[in-house]
């Protein structure tokens, strides 16, 4: 099939590499536009842009889907398909019906949970023991159209958000094409979505990543995992912001105030609201990343000195 990819962010590298090597023809790639990115904040092509610029794949950055200029452009291409990867905006309902088999989309969740923009994060944070991801046609509602297969990946206890989309890309990336190879040969079933087991999984903001050292310490732990790579979990340590990476459980340690410090040599722990956790690595503000306790050794945090107060 003659296929128009959509897609931004590194996660979705994988499905436009595995749609370059098949026998499916990108003729087309929709992406964000350029962002500033690295410290001088220079105008950067996303990920999926520059690879399909490397393969030479024409490469569509409208500002706004509704534009006239992309609405005539994609008229003028007529895809058979549209795969979407994390494009990063929602399709008008007016261009949902320009490809002859709609718009696909890669989603890594196991449908209906976690709807939304941060599946992943919100799975993590939730407890769940296993994810995955699903492709469906892209309808009106949130992620709520029917879904043509989908795989299956258990979920860590040390698993980062990154960790576990990078298994998921590849996993996905694979499902892509079947999907993809289903609807050409007209094998492909999609099915409704159940009505129960739904559940939303909004972006995980800046604020939402900061940590509350009340909270239980699994919970603690959950979130900088769900946190990790992005938006980054953090704290404060004598006013400035300290960005954390992932910690371990302590059960030995109940003995810390929420926040409290104490650095042995063994680590730098920290109460919560049952037993301790020790720090992994940690980012003061304005510095590189490092491990914990060399941060605490540089600080010499005083005794009874807590975090995020």
């Amino acid at each position: 099939m003659r296929v128009l990819f959509a897609g931004t962010p590194e996660v979705a590298v994988p499905s436009l590499e595995a749609l370059l090597a098949s026998h499916h023809e990108v003729v087309a790639v929709l992406t964000r536009p350029d962002a500033p990115a690295g410290r001088g904040r220079k105008l950067t092509p996303s990920p999926v842009a520059a690879v399909a610029e490397r393969a030479g794949v024409e490469v569509l950055k409208p500002a706004r889907l509704r534009d006239e200029e992309f609405r005539s452009r994609l008229q003028q291409i007529a895809p058979d398909c549209a795969p979407v990867v994390a494009y990063g905006a929602l399709i008008p309902p007016d261009l949902l019906d320009v490809p002859e088999h709609g718009w696909v989309n890669l989603h890594f969740s196991l449908l209906p949970a976690w709807r939304g923009a941060a599946p992943v994060q919100r799975a993590i944070l939730a407890g769940d023991d296993i994810t995955g991801a699903c492709t469906f046609r892209i309808e009106e509602g949130l992620d709520t159209g029917p879904v043509f297969g989908s795989v299956t990946e258990p979920i860590g206890p040390t698993d980062t958000s990154g960790d576990l989309l990078a298994r998921l890309a590849k996993s996905g990336a694979t499902l892509l094409v079947k999907t993809l190879d289903a609807i050409e040969d007209g094998s492909a079933r999609p099915q409704p979505q159940p009505a129960d087991g739904v559940s939303i999984a909004p972006k995980v903001e800046v604020d939402d990543a900061r940590v509350d050292w009340t909270s239980p310490a699994l919970h603690i732990d959950r979130l900088i995992r769900a946190c990790t790579p992005a938006p980054g979990a953090w704290t404060t340590f004598r006013g400035e912001r300290l960005k954390l990476g992932p910690v371990v459980l302590d059960p030995q340690r109940a003995d810390l105030a929420a926040g409290e410090i104490v650095v042995d040599k063994s680590g730098a722990r920290v109460g919560t609201g049952s037993h301790a956790v020790v720090l992994g690595d940690v980012q003061p503000q304005g510095k590189r990343l490092m491990p914990a306790l060399d941060w605490a050794r540089g600080v010499r945090p005083a005794a009874g000195e807590r975090l995020g107060s």
